[in-house]
């Protein structure tokens, strides 16, 4: 998706890249590489299986392609045709749509069925999942709509990318021993990207471009805002809705669940 910030490149077929410019490049093949690297730790702890539900697995096909597609946009905006580029931006709003849809289905299926992991607090895994996903389309259309000002098309679409880094540093990180804090220290990997472009634009420019902060200040939006609703009589009412009539409404939204006696099998 990212693309150069070069004013020139908003009215071309050509993208016209400076010399020496390939941070965007390298900031979506390091994104790649801890997403992959997340889930295939996963798999290779038993931590995952393929015999999940269908829905498990249109989940990850649906995310892993945005990786690829992102991957992809980040080297057609780099080196080209801009055109097509351009056309596969188009059918990436189709994709990320099917993508927000069935990452609700597995999350509100899990809370259902009461198989939150066990260092999230059901209530507040029901919220904040939906708030980061809010917050990636939140960029990545601000992105779309900034196409013509590649400045901004950039670094929003690589703030929306990074907000989906979060559960694979959750997959990284020792999550049972950051508990209650497992989501916030997962959201403060997906920060790491983010700050690399800050610290890319002071070494160059002498300032940071305000699409980096609007990224930071959705990440953190999102983080806070979650834990701040789940405590809340509001809070409460949306996970009960959710729950009422599934094994999950046994579990008490506020509290953790106690680690499984099996090995811990996620996206169930």
């Amino acid at each position: 998706m990212a693309t150069l910030a070069d004013p020139a490149f908003a009215d071309s077929d050509v993208p016209i890249v400076p010399r020496g410019e390939d941070f965007f490049a390298r900031l979506a093949i390091a994104m790649a590489v801890v997403v992959v690297a997340g889930f295939s730790m996963q798999l290779a702890m038993g931590r995952s299986t393929f015999a999940s539900p269908l829905r498990v697995h249109v989940h990850a096909v649906l995310f892993m392609g945005w990786v690829a597609i992102f991957l992809l946009q980040s080297r057609l905006g780099t080196k080209g045709p801009i055109a097509l580029h351009r056309k596969l931006g188009w059918l990436a709003l189709g994709w990320m749509a099917a993508m927000l849809a069935a990452a609700m289905t597995v999350i509100v299926a899990m809370t259902r069925d009461g198989h939150v992991p066990f260092f999230f607090a059901p209530q507040h895994f029901l919220l904040a999942d939906p708030a980061t996903l809010l917050g990636f389309a939140g960029l990545t259309i601000a992105a779309v709509i900034r196409r013509r000002q590649t400045d901004w098309h950039a670094r929003l679409h690589a703030s929306g990318m990074a907000m989906l880094t979060g559960p694979a540093f959750g997959r990284l990180l020792p999550m049972p021993l950051l508990a209650p804090w497992a989501f916030e220290a997962a959201g403060a990997g997906s920060a790491l990207f983010l700050i690399a472009g800050m610290i890319r634009d002071k070494r160059r420019s002498g300032s940071v471009h305000r699409a980096w902060w609007i990224g930071i200040a959705t990440l953190a939006a999102s983080l806070i805002g979650a834990r701040a609703l789940a405590v809340t009589p509001l809070g409460s009412a949306i996970y009960q809705a959710a729950v009422a009539g599934y094994p999950g409404q046994t579990v008490p939204g506020l509290e953790y669940p106690p680690p499984p006696g099996t090995p811990l099998r996620t996206g169930r």
